[in-house]
């Protein structure tokens, strides 16, 4: 397609009314006892209740998590006693760069960070003194320097005993989404968790996946649905609005993925339908075919670019080629993981290349995610919000679910 076709959609039609009622503030009491929105191939809509989901699912079907875990990302310091109080909102981590060695490092590490009430810390280290494991440990903050809207943060403590991942459960909270409009909870420690987590590193959760339980799961294992995990990262972008009048102006963010080799090899064979838990297990596996893409022609570097799915020089290969450019990649490599950051927006025109379903929940209007919603329903995402206004179904990150199909 023409790749000035999507640079020029306009945000505008992207837009729906979201009255603040209608946006959850916790989750149900009971993770799968949420409405599900079932939109069965060739547009038919359906209302039913989450735990359903296990009898939804086609028999050919293979599910796809992000077994990304949401640290404690917020930290609060106070300037001086009864001084001004700034917060510190870790996104990615600068020094080390990986996510693992960042969050072992003892005594020192950087960030990227954003800083609230940034005006009243002009010079200067920030201090707390924090509790571990019975001792006290004195945390700092300094700023590195200044990045775009953001700043590199180096954060220090004195004790060698102390990870950075310690720090973060002893003085962080849980960063739940600005739009709750309200202070973390105690409740939103678990809440705001999948039962599948495992490896530590988002600032939000990947909100489709809080309805599964570990009952459902089982179900859906005892149906021989097999599943299967990715990791994605995600950042503090993905709550940000598309501003600009039209999406070929709108800068993407980028995010962390790591794939097995095995399970690449495995999506090159297979003839079963992936089934993504998430968008963000969307982007993960369909930034995983550009990347054997770009591999392909010697251009991978590392990231996939946000334009390269509508780039006219785009190789367009088959999604087996693509996957098996991808293992060889590694076997070269001699690694069992694919590492890797992605900027890739997903937008109407774009192709789908892995994914054939997606469970996700209600989102935001305007966002880059009602985007990608609407690029794998051929544009058909307003009847499915429609029914949902209509039906009194709870929006956005602890709202209800859709298992949808193109």
């Amino acid at each position: 397609m023409n790749p000035n076709d999507v640079f020029n959609i306009r945000i505008e039609d992207f837009n729906y009314p979201l009255p603040d009622e209608r946006i959850a503030k916790h989750p149900l009491a009971e993770r799968d006892s949420c409405k599900l929105l079932l939109r069965r191939h060739g547009g038919h809509i359906s209302e039913h209740v989450f735990k359903e989901v296990a009898g939804l699912l086609p028999d050919d079907s293979m599910l796809v998590y992000n077994d990304t875990r949401v640290i404690n990302a917020r930290l609060r310091f106070q300037k001086a006693e009864g001084g001004s109080t700034i917060e510190i909102f870790c996104l990615e981590p600068v020094l080390p760069s990986d996510y693992a060695l960042n969050l072992s490092s003892a005594s020192c590490c950087e960030w990227l960070c954003f800083v609230g009430n940034s005006k009243r810390w002009k010079s200067g280290n920030l201090t707390r003194q924090v509790s571990i494991d019975g001792n006290e440990v004195r945390v700092s903050a300094e700023r590195v320097r200044r990045d775009g809207n953001a700043s590199v943060i180096r954060f220090s403590w004195d004790s060698t005993d102390a990870t950075f991942s310690d720090i973060l459960l002893a003085m962080g909270e849980i960063p739940i989404p600005p739009y709750l409009n309200r202070a973390t909870e105690q409740s939103d420690t678990t809440d705001y968790q999948t039962v599948y987590s495992h490896y530590d590193g988002s600032v939000a959760a990947p909100t489709a996946g809080l309805h599964f339980t570990d009952n459902l799961l089982s179900e859906i294992a005892a149906r021989g649905i097999p599943s299967r995990q990715v990791t994605l990262h995600v950042g503090a972008g993905t709550f940000q609005p598309v501003k600009s009048e039209s999406i070929g102006e709108h800068d993407m963010h980028s995010e962390f993925i790591a794939v097995s080799r095995d399970f690449l090899a495995e999506l090159a064979a297979t003839d079963r339908r992936v089934i993504a838990v998430g968008t963000t297990s969307v982007r993960t596996l369909e930034s995983v075919y550009h990347i054997g893409c770009l591999i392909s022609q010697g251009k991978w570097t590392g990231q996939v670019p946000q334009w390269y799915p509508y780039s006219s020089d785009h190789p367009g290969l088959s999604t087996e080629e693509a996957l098996r450019h991808v293992v060889s990649y590694l076997d070269r490599e001699g690694s069992d993981t694919l590492i890797a950051s992605t900027r890739i927006i997903i937008a109407p025109g774009y192709t789908f290349r892995i994914v054939k379903g997606m469970i996700t929940n209600f989102h935001q209007p305007q966002s880059t995610l009602l985007l990608l919603v609407s690029a794998f329903v051929d544009g058909e995402w307003r009847e499915m919000y429609d029914f949902a206004l209509s039906n009194d179904f709870r929006f956005l990150s602890y709202g209800d679910g859709s298992l949808i199909f193109p």
